[in-house]
C-alpha cells in the first residue's frame, strides 16, 4: 500500500481512526536489538511487525518545530493541561499513519523505538501534570533529550495519556538509547512507570511485560552455544526476545560500519514475522519494515520487505537550523536504493 499523498498526511481523522483500531484488533509485533558493546560504533535495529501498511514515511524535522501534545493527528485527545513544546532537536523519524513517530533518531545520538505493548496503562489522567498522547512519546523526547538520562529526566514532569478512537485504545511501551551506549525500557503497567535502565538491556518484543521476559530467560541455558542448542522458532514475542537474545550474544567483533550494520540487521531479518504467519485469534501478521540506525555515524538505514533494496539517509546532510523545511521520503518505492538523502523533498507543513 503507497502512502497517501505526503503534503495533505494529517486531512482527517481516518488516520486517527485506522491507527486506533489497529492497535485495538491487533497484537503482538516489533523487536529491537541494540549492539553498544562492539569498539566500532552503537547501532540499533528494530522490526515493525503489523498486519496491514503502517504508510511509514521517512521525515527530518528541523529544530524549532511547535508542537502540541494533545492533538492525535487532527483531534484533540488532551483537553486539560496539553503539552506543548518547541523542538530544540532536530531528527529523522518513521512516522506511523501520518500521525505519530514510530522510530529514529536526533542530531545528538538519541534514538526511540515505539514497540506494542498489550499490557500498558498509563493510568488515571492527572491534570496537574502536562498530558502528552502516547502517539508523540518518541518524538517528544527526540525533540526535547539529548541522551538517555535528560529524556528519563523529562518523562517524571509529563503523563502519557492514552489515545482512543471507537472504544478502541493504543497501547505501546518504548526503548530508547544513546550514542554513549546508554539503554532504557520504560513501560507503564497499573498507572505506573517502570524504567529499565542500563547498558544491559538490549533486547525489547512486546508482551509479557519486561520483566517477565528477563525472567523467562533466565530458565534457559545459552551458557554453551552450538548448533545443537534449541532456540523457540514462532513468532511469539517471548520466542522473539530469547531468539534475538542468544544471536546477539554471539555477534563478532566489526571491522568496519558496514559489518556492523549487517550484524544487527542479520538479527532482525532472523527474528522477523514471514507473510502469513499466524497468531491466536486475531489471524495473521508479517514484518512491514526493518530499520538500523547508526548512532555513532547518524546514519538510518531502511528495509521494506516487499522493496529488494535497502535505503539509507544521513542526518548531516539535511538542514536542521529552526525555519528549514521538513523533508520527507515514500520508502515504498522500488527503484529506489542505497544512499539517499537526495532523494528527500520538501514538506509544506510537519504532519503534527
Amino acid at each position: 500500500m503507497k502512502p497517501k499523498a505526503i503534503n495533505h498526511i494529517v486531512c482527517s481523522a481516518l488516520a486517527v481512526v485506522t491507527l486506533g483500531l489497529a492497535a485495538g484488533q491487533y497484537a503482538d509485533a516489533c523487536t529491537r536489538i541494540l549492539w553498544n558493546d562492539n569498539k566500532l560504533a552503537v547501532v540499533v535495529s528494530r522490526t515493525m511487525d503489523w498486519p496491514e501498511s503502517t504508510e511509514p514515511v521517512l521525515t527530518v524535522f528541523p529544530r524549532g518545530i511547535k508542537r502540541n501534545g494533545g492533538h492525535f493527528g487532527p483531534v484533540e485527545v488532551v483537553k486539560d493541561n496539553p503539552l506543548t513544546w518547541k523542538s530544540q532537536y532536530g531528527s529523522l523519524v518513521t512516522t506511523i499513519y501520518g500521525v505519530g513517530t514510530a522510530d529514529g533518531f536526533n542530531e545528538r545520538g538519541l534514538a526511540a523505538h515505539m514497540l506494542f505493548f498489550n499490557a500498558a496503562d498509563f493510568g488515571s489522567r492527572d491534570s496537574g501534570k502536562p498530558g502528552l498522547n502516547g502517539g508523540l512519546w518518541a518524538q517528544y523526547l527526540l525533540d526535547q533529550a539529548a541522551t538517555v538520562n535528560e529524556a528519563l529526566a523529562l518523562l517524571d514532569k509529563v503523563q502519557i495519556v492514552m489515545t482512543e478512537a471507537r472504544g478502541t485504545k493504543t497501547t505501546v511501551h518504548l526503548a530508547i538509547e544513546d550514542a554513549s551506549g546508554d539503554s532504557a525500557i520504560i513501560e507503564y503497567i497499573d498507572g505506573k512507570q517502570v524504567v529499565h535502565h542500563g547498558r544491559e538491556f538490549k533486547i525489547m518484543t512486546n508482551d509479557p511485560s519486561y520483566d517477565e521476559q528477563l525472567a523467562l530467560l533466565k530458565q534457559l541455558d545459552f551458557s554453551k552455544p552450538s548448533s545443537d542448542t534449541p532456540l523457540p522458532g514462532n513468532v511469539r514475542p517471548t520466542d522473539r526476545f530469547q531468539r534475538a537474545s542468544y544471536f546477539s550474544a554471539m555477534l563478532p567483533e566489526p571491522k568496519t560500519e558496514r559489518e556492523a550494520v549487517a550484524g544487527v540487521l542479520a538479527i532482525a531479518r532472523n527474528v522477523s514475522v514471514p507473510f502469513g504467519a499466524p497468531y491466536k485469534g486475531f489471524g495473521i501478521y508479517n514484518t512491514e519494515y526493518r530499520t538500523v540506525i547508526d548512532l555513532t555515524n547518524k546514519r538510518y538505514f531502511f528495509e521494506l520487505t516487499t522493496s529488494p533494496n535497502v535505503i539509507w539517509a544521513e542526518l548531516t546532510n539535511f538542514k536542521l537550523t529552526a525555519g528549514a523545511p521538513v523533508m520527507v521520503l515514500s520508502p515504498d518505492n522500488i527503484k529506489l536504493s542505497g544512499e539517499v538523502s537526495g532523494k528527500f523533498r520538501k514538506l509544506a507543513k510537519a504532519p503534527f
